[in-house]
């Protein structure tokens, strides 16, 4: 499960960054996780929860921003949803390969005191 791992790196900045301006607790970790980014949310929460034992995020909350893929097509300029590591345009019918939102896995924001 590749999620601990990624639970363990953004815990891991999130106290790095709460320390350097001075904070002793973490609150909330926000995260944003794009829908083809392979992290899976629910994994993501069991992890948090181990990762964070001992630490000033221990008994934090963890949110999660799901964050939909968005395609583009250049045949007809639209942008549009779907699922998967190719998509059909609606509109046109022609095939994208440019994922224009969708893989992000970021640290979106900490509350911290």
């Amino acid at each position: 499960m590749h999620e601990v791992g990624i639970m363990t790196e953004a815990v891991r900045l999130a106290v790095e960054s709460a320390r350097a301006r001075g904070a002793s607790r973490i609150y909330e970790l926000r995260l944003r996780v794009g829908a083809l980014s392979g992290a899976v949310p629910e994994a993501l929460r069991f992890a948090f929860d181990a990762v964070t034992a001992g630490t000033i995020a221990q008994g934090a909350s963890l949110a999660i921003e799901a964050v939909p893929a968005v395609w583009w097509c250049r045949g007809c300029a639209a942008e549009f949803g779907a699922e998967g590591p190719l998509a059909q345009c609606p509109r046109c019918g022609a095939w994208s390969g440019e994922l224009r939102a969708g893989r992000e896995l970021d640290i979106a924001s900490i509350e911290v005191s």
